[in-house]
C-alpha cells in the first residue's frame, strides 16, 4: 500500500540586511520593566526556604513576632536569621520595630499582593 506524501519545497536560506529582524514578535510582556524589577527584587528575597518560612510565621501571626521567638523555629543561629531578616526587609517584604533590645518583626500587608496579583 503506498501513500503519497505531499512534497515539501525548501527555500534556500538568505541573508537579511543588518538591523533587520527576523521575525515580528508573537506576544509582548505587560509588566513594565520597574515594575518587573520590583517582582524580581521580592521573588529572590523569597527564593531561599528559610525566608519563605519566615514569611509564612510572620504572616500567619496576628501582630508583631520578637525574633527571639523565631530563633528557636530555625536550625540557624541568631544572626543568620537576622542576616534573612535584612534581605526580606531591604525587599519591602518585612518590616521591623524595636522595643527595647528586641527587634519585632510583621509582614508588610500589600508587599506579596502585587507578586500573587501577577501569579495569578
Amino acid at each position: 500500500m503506498s501513500v503519497d506524501l505531499p512534497v515539501l519545497e525548501l527555500t534556500p536560506k538568505t541573508k537579511r540586511a543588518a538591523g533587520e529582524p527576523c521575525c515580528e514578535p508573537v506576544v509582548y510582556p505587560d509588566v513594565q520593566r520597574d515594575h518587573a524589577i520590583r517582582m524580581a527584587e521580592v521573588a529572590k528575597a523569597l527564593g531561599d526556604p528559610i525566608r519563605l518560612q519566615l514569611v509564612d510565621v510572620l504572616r500567619k501571626h496576628a501582630g508583631k513576632v520578637c525574633v527571639c521567638e523565631l530563633v528557636p523555629l530555625f536550625d540557624i543561629s541568631q544572626p543568620t536569621l537576622s542576616h534573612h531578616l535584612k534581605k526580606l526587609r531591604a525587599a519591602g517584604i518585612v518590616d521591623s520595630e524595636r522595643q527595647g533590645l528586641w527587634a519585632y518583626y510583621y509582614v508588610i500587608p500589600d508587599a506579596l499582593k502585587e507578586l500573587s496579583a501577577w501569579l495569578s
